[in-house]
């Protein structure tokens, strides 16, 4: 008789497929190294969000594929805050105020990288902030955001010079700028950045138990970055992650195609304006 024995495998091999993609890229595979600090970061982050950017020429295919539905999608409007050389970007700080079609706008001050543990009690306490883990192939960032309310009418008068930019933010979010931000830099030495227009679609497909966000950049150069998107908890990250790749892979889309960052693709652009201007 034949005697067979199971396989063992661990949770950062586990991870290694699902994150990587099961690519046989290197540039699209997460290291050991960072695969344990992902392990280990998960039990102290609110949530997790599995990212991955579709390559512009498979934009239309990936829409047909997944069964999204364009009229059925959101119109946003986000605008960043930085100096012209991105000091703030450079320090791991993000400013961002955002408009929403029939909906309230809002602001954010975020944090990136951070270590969960390192955070001040207070700002880790605080109910409008948050800690997610952003995962995609080939790496992941946790950050902390700090939201807030904000009327649409003060961002489109941040828009167009009538406001101040500290105007968007609460007294919590000015704070936490404050601690974070360069030594020396202030609101009133922001630049407006932006404002870039987006198409963002919530659809659950009918042969996936996951709700799916797509979020469609449009860059004022005509350049686009399509973004697929699901939230989860983090004791859900391995099923989530799995049941995500093996469905979108099933579709079509590729999972190893190299990823765009639609926040830093922003910021370039705009600072790129302003130094130019």
């Amino acid at each position: 008789m034949t005697h067979t024995h199971p396989i063992r495998v661990s949770p950062v091999d586990v991870m290694a497929r699902i994150v990587g993609g099961m690519t046989t890229s290197p540039a699209r595979t997460l290291s050991a190294d960072q695969l344990v600090e992902l392990v280990e970061l998960l039990p102290s982050v609110d949530s997790v969000e599995l990212k991955l950017s579709v390559p512009d020429q498979y934009t239309r295919s990936s829409v047909n594929a997944l069964g999204m539905d364009p009229l059925d999608a959101q119109l946003r409007q986000i605008v960043f805050f930085d100096t012209p050389d991105l000091a703030l970007d450079q320090h791991g700080v993000v400013l961002r105020a955002r408009r929403i079609q029939r909906k309230p706008a809002d602001s954010v001050v975020k944090l990136r990288p951070v270590v969960p543990t390192e955070l001040p009690d207070d700002v880790r306490a605080a109910d409008a902030f948050s800690v997610e883990v952003d995962a995609m192939p080939g790496g992941f960032v946790c950050s902390g955001s700090m939201k807030g309310s904000v009327a649409d009418g003060h961002v489109k008068g941040v828009l167009r010079g009538d406001r101040r930019i500290r105007d968007l933010f609460t007294k919590q979010q000015r704070a936490l700028f404050s601690s974070y931000a360069p030594s020396g830099v202030t609101f009133d030495d922001l630049s407006v950045l932006g404002p870039i227009n987006i198409l963002k679609l919530k659809w659950a497909p009918e042969d996936f138990d996951r709700r799916l966000v797509a979020e469609l950049w449009f860059y004022p150069d005509g350049s686009r970055i399509l973004e697929l998107s699901t939230k989860c908890a983090p004791s859900d990250a391995f099923t989530a992650a799995a049941e995500s790749k093996a469905f979108l892979t099933s579709h079509g889309v590729d999972l190893g195609a190299e990823q765009q960052t639609k926040t830093r693709t922003a910021l370039e652009f705009f600072a790129g304006e302003l130094r130019a201007g």
